[in-house]
């Protein structure tokens, strides 16, 4: 949950947003037909009027994550200005933005300027006290110890006492004090007990979610530490880094300090990213319900005794398990065991090292059925993933899921599993199977460095174009 809990944040936060704006532009209307006396002239019905700006939503959203509006340490800061600051911004670009889409739809959303005046109003003041609402509710939730942080300090520098005394006094930031490595001049006199030798000592005996370094002593092991455990990096800077720092720059009380990323995907994107694949697996289950009916019946009735889905268990996100749904394309015998084992137990021992030598593949697999290879060539065999998706374990597009076995032939082995795997990604749309494993690592590590919205844009239409050609599907 701890790993989660800026997820949660901005989850709620957009919800919130949302159903205030709503409300907002809901109440705009009532005033101006019900309540103002002056005529007017109208064609929307409640209703339809809603749903229209219902559907505008998502770029409102859109503006405010722009704005900073989900950033936590503007949401949870100690200075309420910068937010209101916002917010009052925000309110005007969201009614600004359905004017224009006013102007070239004609709708006549707003068909007297006061009303559009009044939305603006109003925007601003449900938003503000949404927000109140639910940091009210987040900040007892984080008294009470759940979804917070543990932190460990690290470095001998007066910023280290600063953040010590902060994240003790303050749980409402969301932070729990778990351990300082530094000497004890730097640690406040209540908190010697938190003292640990080194970072390594601390990481093994404390239960840690974030790294704070505020001296510039062992940055890259200290990051390494980080990435290899899949944990928060900040770097508190000098005065004189804060102009070319790299990454984002929050403010943890009035200590400027430096979240070091692993990926971009991080933050509000990881929110939208979520939420698109809810909406995609859902619309694709439906649309692919016939065709998985279809493949099921199909496999019950070649083999009735044997499972129609094979569940397989993979890595995702922090080196997190979980079971890989597929329809089964190898023969029951072999289904679920190791390459090594199956063509030993057929008889075949010489094809596991042309096995390996391909890549993984032979052409003529003896394990796989006759529906099985039409399955896999079609790609059919992977819409149950669409369920994984669902559930969350995997994203839409990201890097292959691993077997656990594949881990440790892999260079930044943390790094791959900053992110959740993918039904499709970058090295399946580069090849598939016609890329060699350490192709296919590559290109997986230069995602999770590389991250954006048009990459994911790309590989998606690149997977559409891929599974119609069947390019390197086998």
């Amino acid at each position: 949950m701890r790993k989660k809990s800026d997820f949660v944040l901005r989850l709620c936060l957009i919800i919130g947003d949302a159903l205030m704006l709503m409300l907002s532009f809901a109440m705009a209307y009532y005033i101006r037909v019900k309540i103002d006396p002056r005529p007017y002239v109208f064609e929307f019905q409640f209703y339809d009027y809603l749903a229209t700006v219902a559907t505008l939503i998502p770029i409102l959203i859109i503006i405010l994550a722009v704005l900073g509006l989900y950033r936590k340490d503007i949401f949870l800061g100690k200075s309420r200005l910068p937010e209101r600051g916002r917010l009052v911004l925000a309110a005007v670009l969201a009614v600004a933005a359905l004017i224009v889409y006013d102007f070239f739809k004609g709708d006549d959303l707003f068909p007297v300027r006061v009303m559009a005046i009044t939305a603006a109003i109003l925007s601003f003041i449900f938003l503000l006290i949404g927000r109140i609402v639910i940091r009210f509710f987040v900040r007892m939730i984080f008294k009470k110890d759940y979804g917070t942080k543990r932190v460990v300090i690290v470095g001998n520098h007066k910023n280290t006492e600063y953040l010590a005394d902060y994240i003790t006094a303050t749980p409402e930031a969301g932070y729990r004090l778990a351990g300082v490595v530094a000497n004890r001049k730097f640690i406040p006199r209540d908190l010697k007990t938190k003292q640990y030798s080194s970072l390594k000592d601390a990481l093994k005996k404390a239960d840690v979610d974030v790294i704070f370094q505020t001296d510039e002593k062992s940055t890259e092991y200290v990051y390494r530490q980080a990435i290899n455990r899949h944990l928060l990096y900040y770097f508190v800077p000098s005065e004189t880094a804060l102009s070319s720092h790299f990454g984002e720059l929050e403010l943890v009380g009035n200590t400027p300090a430096v979240l070091v990323k692993a990926t971009p995907l991080s933050g509000g994107y990881v929110v939208l990213k979520r939420l698109f694949d809810i909406l995609f697996s859902l619309v694709a289950i439906i649309i692919a319900a016939i065709p998985m009916l279809i493949t099921w019946i199909i496999l019950k009735v070649s083999d009735f005794k044997a499972p129609a889905i094979y569940t397989d268990q993979r890595l995702t996100q922090y080196n997190r398990k979980f079971n890989c749904y597929k329809f089964r394309s190898m023969k029951q015998e072999y289904s679920g065991m190791p390459a090594e084992a199956a063509f030993k137990k057929m008889g075949k021992p010489e094809l596991i090292k042309k096995y390996r030598a391909d890549g993984d593949y032979l052409k003529n697999d003896p394990r796989i059925t006759k529906f099985g290879h039409f399955i896999r060539k079609t790609s059919l065999d992977e819409l149950p993933q669409l369920f994984n998706i669902l559930k969350g374990d995997i994203s839409l597009i990201g890097p292959r899921a691993l077997l656990p076995g594949e881990l440790r032939d892999y260079g930044d082995r943390s790094l791959i599993l900053t992110v959740k795997s993918g039904l499709t990604g970058f090295a399946q749309v580069s090849g598939r199977r016609d890329i060699s494993f350490e192709e296919r690592r590559a290109l997986d590590i230069y995602y999770v460095k590389n991250w954006s919205l048009m990459l994911d844009l790309s590989i998606f239409f690149k997977t559409i174009v891929s599974v119609l050609k069947r390019d390197g599907a086998k």
